[in-house]
């Protein structure tokens, strides 16, 4: 097992999305406190695969209210490649618009460099969610251990709640554990 160095830096690359807004109108409960009022950061690990959109269309549809900002999160091996970027800027704006008419969150992106699993740690690190979401392929217990997995790593690493989802029928194959 590879030791992660803690002052370790990694490379990133802010992903510019469309500018939209959402108005959050003032709560009308007196009870409610700042925290609520102000909003909760949200890091979702995102691919171009079909279960991280099950899990990104579950975090919005599940987790995420008014005033909350998501932020989403893809690593790669390589910053320099156009090709890759200009791919995921626009999985990224479209999720961003997307998450902006299920639930008016405001989103974020960033493309991190580096080992998947440990980028999206220091990212969770760096930003102190209230949760890490993401998918997971849905392999069977002994190929997980066998072959290790983000998800597997961030259970283990992730110093913030990582919620795993695991695909179901509706993302294009069934779990089998």
């Amino acid at each position: 097992m590879e030791t992660l160095m803690e002052e370790e830096e990694y490379n990133w690359r802010e992903v510019k999305l469309p500018s939209l807004i959402p108005v959050v109108p003032p709560p009308e409960l007196e009870r409610e406190t700042g925290e609520r009022r102000r909003g909760r950061d949200i890091v979702i690990a995102i691919d171009h695969g079909p279960n991280s959109k099950h899990a990104f269309d579950w975090a919005v549809t599940h987790i995420c209210r008014l005033a909350d900002t998501i932020h989403l999160v893809h690593a790669v091996s390589s910053l320099r490649n156009e090709i890759v970027y200009e791919a995921t800027q626009a999985l990224m704006e479209k999720l961003a618009i997307e998450a902006f008419k299920v639930a008016m969150v405001k989103t974020v992106a960033r493309i991190v460099e580096g080992d998947a699993g440990k980028v999206i740690c220091k990212e969770a690190e760096r930003l102190k969610p209230a949760a890490v979401i993401m998918g997971t392929r849905g392999r069977s217990l002994i190929k997980s251990v066998l072959q290790g997995s983000v998800g597997e790593h961030c259970f283990h690493h992730c110093k913030t709640a990582p919620i795993i989802i695991v695909p179901g029928k509706e993302a294009g194959e069934e779990s089998v554990i």
